[in-house]
């Protein structure tokens, strides 16, 4: 149970900065409500529970090595501009009112999930941390060690989710179709605002590789 709540609290920890995840399940959620959002949290958690599988298999040492890493920053940066431009283009559409059902499929925003939970940041994170507890994990007399500690992140994080998108939910009642729409344009600037961010550490880091 402790190393449970330690891992939920990280968990919750990680999921409270603001993201990119938390700023398209945001959009969703003011623009066609609750299950949206939560569409978009679960397709970020569906990349989550699959690098965590991919930790277990003994993949963090390939997806640490500087050739993996670099690529992703410029994937993540491309799907992240695209839904960042797609956000603004179309921000005075597919808006509907609290009192009305959504026609938006599901299964679409929880692509935009899927899309923008492929990142570096991401996958840096669960080969850090993960990568740790399971070499824990092979010396630890308990070898339920890894599978607590990933369900303590994972159960933080839907926390965080289900309280944002309470909050959402809330705000949605109160907001016009024109103050949902300038919420849209802002997370689409975010969002490309993230994707210039991790052009700037690709170069980094290939500045930094090829001068090793």
């Amino acid at each position: 149970m402790e190393l449970y709540l330690k891992y939920f609290l990280l968990g919750l920890a990680i999921a409270l900065p603001v993201g990119a995840i938390t700023v398209e399940m945001t959009k969703q959620g003011l623009k066609n409500g609750f299950l949206h959002g939560w569409a978009v949290g679960l397709g970020g958690m569906t990349i989550d529970g699959l690098l965590i599988l991919a930790m277990y298999a003994g993949f963090a040492t390939f997806l640490s090595l500087p050739f993996v890493q670099m690529p992703l920053w410029l994937i993540g940066a491309g799907f992240l501009a695209y839904l960042g431009y797609d956000s603004i283009r179309h921000a005075d559409h597919d808006i509907t009112p609290a009192d009305e059902k959504t026609q938006k499929s599901l299964a679409r925003t929880y692509r935009n999930g899927l899309l923008v939970a492929v990142s570096p940041g991401n996958l840096i994170f669960w080969v850090s941390v993960f990568g740790t507890v399971l070499s824990d994990s092979y010396h630890d007399s308990n070898p339920a060690a890894f599978a607590l500690a990933a369900a303590g992140v994972l159960s933080g994080i839907l926390l965080h989710d289900l309280g944002l998108l309470s909050i959402v939910s809330l705000s949605r009642r109160v907001l016009n179709r024109t103050a949902i729409k300038w919420v849209s344009v802002a997370a689409g600037l975010l969002l490309i605002g993230f994707a210039a961010y991790f052009v700037y550490e690709f170069i980094t880091d290939l500045t930094t590789y090829l001068r090793a």
